[in-house]
């Protein structure tokens, strides 16, 4: 070549690597740096130095017509592209990105939303062989990530140590097949960039590449008529580039867009603190960690942890401990299994998130979320963390309408806890975290609207029209409303009741009742206008109580089992709304389904049950029904099936009612060798339902050895007793 050129070859995501790079820049002093990198990331790097753009990050490349099809390039602060870039920007000095451009590799599929992204990032991408193995095994070590740390990653020697790795790729090039043609692409590309430089009259060239390239680039180039030939017409298709906020997690994903580095906590480290006391605090870390978390960490387990490392270290034949060294010695004098594995998780990984500028480009959706979110004061953070929130209070209600808003659009920054948070309460508790892969999602969905609210009723629209049972659509209402966008709420309620009037299938009516009573609920305590939801409610519970004597006549075993539990459902439907039928046309619905000859004894037993529970029935009443399913004319599995379903995994009922107890006792006793070798698996299957703790209960008040007296003391004292029964009222506010 022509003029001066220096071709840095790199491991991409190497902490050696990148203080090497450095090293090299301040040595070579250029006058423009090359750096692998898609072409048309070019106007991104504008933002490189300004101080909200802080690694981990990422370059998002997208097909503007498929956002699906898309590849993320990651930087981290240890990454040596990042390093040519921060120099160049503190120097004053051109940046170039040199490699294929996207619209070129995206157009043939290169990566897609399900591929494996940022594969121009590992070193070891290209086919046949994998150039460190080759290079490690030369020089005695069948351990290649080990060989590359010791004689790269934690040295950082600059010019030299480039020399050195461009002579070994060039010896490992040689012996290797030719490159397929996505790289001989990518390399003619490269070289027509390095002309381009020279021919706009830059004197000092360095190209910052990944390793297999040096020997494409610094050695004898073919005629750029040949470079031309490869690269002649190539498709192509519109792209767009933003940058997005990454995480040290995703980088540590070998598939999906993650970046293949398995400890990039550690790579931090060691590229923050490279010289003879980033173990010392490395170990000082660890002990901090481990403090927080109530586990010991005594100056005595650093000392002896420090030593450990350094002692394995030169037992292993390596120039400083590496990672194994230090892990296996927190593992043996300082953490433990537990221990160790925050370690992993905390250091060796970590929860670090990158931060964009708010002025760096972003589709209008994305930016717009990044709106919502600091109004919401709700950060988006790389870690797992649980948010609780009151929905009394604004703050709270806006976090949870920004949070159910992206669950809607399919955006899962948070999941709602099942048994903590609940729609028909005050209070939610969320479970959060963002990845860098929601950043596709918004891309995707920036057809819909150029705001988060614009968004979501756009797609809450679109699946409405798409809904063709009641089930969907009570799904959207309930969006909607967690979503507090009524101008999807009442098309969707208008729709709801259309459908719900000429729905045949009781068990489908019932099935939507449950959620229907849910977003009542849920516009009560959002102090939504739910008049129109709750004259629709209405219809269905007339048309279910109507319809579910019929519906449960003749059912065989399976489908009795499953109207057992709609029974319940209705019943908790009306419980959660306190809907008026519950206590005048329910309770008649429950006395129909128990006296029936023609219904299965399970939903019999069920229906006894559910009117028990609600005080319908007299616990004499009860007993009476109970015992004439038990008594000798009714067949055993006739009244076992109704024990079934009056119990229904819960044994409480007996517990509290000892005659309802000697009821069931008193059958089983009676029943025949035979009787009894049928009736088995049925009853141990109810009764295995209970708790451990009421089959202990059940065991000792049948048994011989304790009775109901006993069980619960002699000798109480009235007065005292009244005394505490009217606390007892007082903390349930129940009228004495």
């Amino acid at each position: 070549m022509s003029a001066p050129l220096a071709v840095l070859g790199v491991r991409h995501h190497g902490p050696g690597s990148a203080r090497s790079v450095v090293r090299a820049l301040e040595e070579l002093q250029p006058d423009v740096v090359l750096v692998e990198l898609a072409a048309d990331c070019q106007p991104a790097l504008q933002w490189i130095g300004d101080p909200e753009l802080r690694p981990p990050i990422a370059l998002l490349g997208y097909v503007v017509d498929t956002p699906q099809r898309a590849r993320f390039s990651p930087f981290a602060e240890f990454s040596p592209e990042w390093q040519a870039f921060t120099w160049a920007r503190r120097h004053s000095v051109e940046m170039r990105a040199i490699d294929l451009p996207l619209s070129n590799t995206l157009a043939s599929g290169g990566a897609t939303g399900g591929g494996v992204a940022a594969d121009e990032l590992l070193l070891a991408e290209h086919p046949p062989i994998d150039p460190i193995a080759v290079l490690a095994r030369a020089g005695g070590d069948f351990d290649p990530e080990r060989w590359w740390e010791d004689v790269i990653e934690h040295r950082g020697d600059g010019l030299e140590a480039f020399a050195a790795v461009g002579e070994a790729m060039t010896a490992v090039r040689g012996t290797a097949e030719a490159a397929d043609l996505r790289e001989l692409r990518r390399e003619a590309h490269m070289r027509q960039c390095v002309r381009r430089a020279q021919a706009d009259g830059f004197s000092r060239i360095v190209v910052v590449c990944g390793a297999w390239h040096v020997p494409a680039l610094a050695g004898v180039y073919p005629p750029a008529s040949v470079d031309a030939q490869v690269l002649r017409g190539l498709a192509k298709v519109t792209v767009g580039v933003s940058w997005v906020p990454w995480t040290h997690r995703r980088l540590a994903s070998s598939s999906g867009y993650g970046a293949g580095v398995d400890s990039p906590g550690w790579y931090a480290h060691v590229f923050a603190h490279p010289g003879p006391d980033g173990v010392t605090r490395w170990f000082v870390d660890a002990a901090r960690l481990l403090r927080s978390r109530d586990m010991a960490a005594s100056p005595d387990h650093l000392i002896a942890g420090i030593r450990a490392a350094e002692a394995l270290a030169a037992l292993r034949g390596r120039p400083r401990p590496g990672l194994a060294e230090v892990l296996d010695a927190a593992d043996a004098v300082m953490a433990g299994e537990a221990g160790l594995t925050l370690i992993r998780d905390q250091l060796v990984i970590g929860d670090v998130i990158g931060k964009v500028p708010d002025a760096a480009p972003q589709v209008p959706l994305a930016r717009d979320v990044a709106l919502q979110q600091r109004k919401a004061r709700l950060k988006p953070e790389a870690g797992t963390r649980l948010v609780e929130l009151d929905l009394r209070a604004p703050a709270g209600r806006a976090r949870s309408v920004l949070l159910h808003r992206l669950t809607a659009l399919g955006v899962s920054w948070g999941s709602l806890e099942e048994g903590r948070g609940s729609s028909g309460t005050f209070r939610e508790t969320w479970r959060v975290r963002w990845d860098p892969e929601l950043s596709i999602r918004l891309i995707e969905l920036a057809g819909h609207g150029t705001t988060l609210q614009q968004a979501t009723i756009s797609l809450l629209t679109e699946r409405l029209e798409h809904a063709d049972v009641l089930a969907d659509l009570v799904a959207v209402l309930d969006a909607a409303l967690l979503c507090e966008l009524p101008e999807v709420v009442s098309p969707c309620v208008r729709r709801l009741g259309s459908q719900a009037a000429h729905a045949p299938d009781v068990a489908q009516l019932i099935d939507t009742m449950g959620p229907l009573s849910r977003s009542l609920r849920y516009g009560d305590v959002r102090g939504t206008d739910a008049t129109s939801l709750r004259d629709v409610f209405d219809g269905l519970v007339v048309r279910v109580i109507a319809g579910v004597p019929t519906a449960c006549r003749s059912l065989d075993d399976e489908a009795s089992a499953a109207m057992v539990e709609r029974l319940a459902a209705v019943q908790a439907a009306l419980a959660m709304c306190d809907h008026p039928a519950r206590h005048d046309q329910w309770p008649v619905v429950l006395t129909v389904l128990s006296e029936r000859a023609d219904v299965h004894g399970r939903v019999q037993g069920r229906a006894a049950r559910l009117a028990h529970d609600i005080g319908s029935w007299a616990p004499a009443r009860v007993q009476q029904r109970l015992a004439r399913a038990l008594s000798i004319g009714t067949p055993p599995a006739t009244g076992a099936s109704f024990v079934e379903g009056f119990l229904a995994g819960s044994g409480t009922v007996l517990v509290h009612d000892s005659e309802l107890l000697d009821v069931v006792d008193e059958w089983v006793s009676s029943l025949s060798h035979e009787s009894f070798s049928a009736t088995s698996p049925l009853l141990r299957r109810t009764f295995g339902a209970f708790d451990i703790a009421e089959r202990r209960q059940l065991g000792l008040l049948v048994s011989d050895q304790a009775t109901a007296p006993t069980m619960f003391g002699q000798g109480v004292d009235d007065r005292r007793a009244a005394l505490a029964l009217a606390t007892v009222r007082d903390l349930l506010g129940v009228a004495r």
